[in-house]
């Protein structure tokens, strides 16, 4: 048996492996603050890899970002993308953007504010 090299742990999958050789995901993309959710936990979960597993499991109790996703994970953010776009096309996961629409502030409560921090 050759031994391992130096700096390299033996559990090591390169993420070309991961990916299936895929340097790009198919068609959704993700970004870092994207919440992923689960859509469906009855779906079978019998042809997915240990990654996509994984994600499912940590996305069981709710939504979590794509960059929490990666920090538990440990997988770079370009292999991730490609594992969470599978897991959508095979309608496991879906995803809600951060974004929220913001209220117009009142104008009266603004130059309070202001007030105040001239004041001081």
């Amino acid at each position: 048996m050759t031994p391992a090299r130096p700096g390299r742990e033996s559990g090591l999958v390169r993420p070309y492996v991961v990916t299936g050789g895929r340097s790009a995901p198919s068609r959704n993309t993700f970004d870092q603050v994207t919440l992923v959710k689960i859509l469906h936990q009855g779906l079978s979960r019998a042809n997915l890899t240990p990654e996509q597993l994984a994600v499912l499991e940590l996305c069981a109790p709710g939504a979590l970002s794509v960059a929490e996703i990666g920090g538990h994970l440990g997988l770079p953010l370009s292999v991730l993308r490609i594992v969470l776009a599978d897991l959508m096309e095979t309608g496991h996961i879906t995803t809600r953007s951060t974004m929220l629409k913001a209220q117009r502030a009142d104008r009266d409560l603004l130059e309070a504010v202001l007030a105040g921090l001239q004041a001081l």
